[in-house]
């Protein structure tokens, strides 16, 4: 299975026949493009990842929540690749907002499971991290249409959700925020766990000892790759940065994720932007 990681949680899974986005974001605006304006997708930007990387048998995008910098292009990659897409009903209407087919949109709300092309996908209902001056709408949907150029902060949140995907004779899981639901992955193991971990360096001992408990210690994984570590806000044409100091430090997060997994002889593998692996 060859996997493609474009920064924050954007993941493309590649099988040789089929391919299936899990998040959809490009275009990362700037700080102050976040605070004070508004954007629409750079689709120049998009045509150029979308061919460099060989998307011409996309089936589906499975969109985790509807935060800009999970969503924001989505609706465009679906209608240039002519794929599903499946989310929220926040997701729905920023698939709406660009057009997207309402035959070509699927709802979920947490607990289903879908065919695409060779892939199986479980959605489970998640939980997303702590609200920090970033991202302070947890809990809010998007109820109409929402059409570009718009502002991102009005993507809001619209629930979280987690994929296990099965393909191939493996399961990968993927956990896009640094939270999780009690008990939620008791009956989940997994070959693969992508996890998300910003706000992994701040976190007392207690939270990320429960942290781990409930999820690695859950999966029982051969392989951890960590997401959300990088800085979203500095565009993909430009070297990797890890997320602006005032919210995290990323060497922090990766010092505390390798420990633990030389703990519990846990394999650990940082994957940059813009790259593919096999696993």
């Amino acid at each position: 299975m060859k996997v493609t990681f474009f920064g924050t949680t954007t993941l493309l899974f590649d099988d040789g026949k089929d391919q299936i986005f899990f998040d959809v974001h490009f275009t990362r605006p700037s700080l102050m493009k976040y605070i004070f304006g508004s954007q629409g997708t750079d689709t120049a930007l998009a045509d150029r990842l979308l061919a460099a990387h060989h998307v011409d048998r996309l089936r589906a995008a499975f969109i985790s929540h509807t935060h800009h910098d999970h969503v924001m292009d989505a609706p465009y990659v679906v209608n240039c690749c002519g794929a599903q897409l499946y989310g929220s009903s926040s997701a729905l209407n920023v698939a709406r907002g660009g057009d997207v087919p309402e035959a070509r949109l699927t709802e979920f709300r947490g607990g289903e499971t879908f065919t695409a092309g060779g892939f199986s996908v479980r959605v489970i209902p998640s939980i997303h991290s702590k609200p920090t001056i970033l991202n302070n709408d947890l809990g809010q949907t998007i109820d109409a249409p929402l059409r570009q150029p718009a502002r991102l902060r009005d993507y809001k949140e619209g629930g979280s959700f987690d994929f296990i995907v099965k393909a191939e004779g493996k399961t990968f899981v993927i956990r896009p925020s640094f939270n999780y639901i009690p008990g939620q992955l008791d009956d989940v193991r997994g070959d693969v766990l992508f996890l998300g971990v910003a706000g992994l360096a701040k976190a007392d001992g207690e939270t990320e000892r429960r942290f781990f408990a409930e999820t690695v210690d859950k999966v029982h994984p051969r392989v951890v790759i960590p997401l959300h570590w990088d800085n979203f806000f500095s565009p993909l044409t430009k070297p990797v940065r890890g997320m602006i100091r005032p919210v995290e430090k990323t060497e922090v997060v990766f010092y505390k994720l390798a420990r633990y997994c030389e703990a519990h002889q846990i394999d650990c593998l940082i994957q940059p932007p813009r790259t593919s692996i096999t696993l």
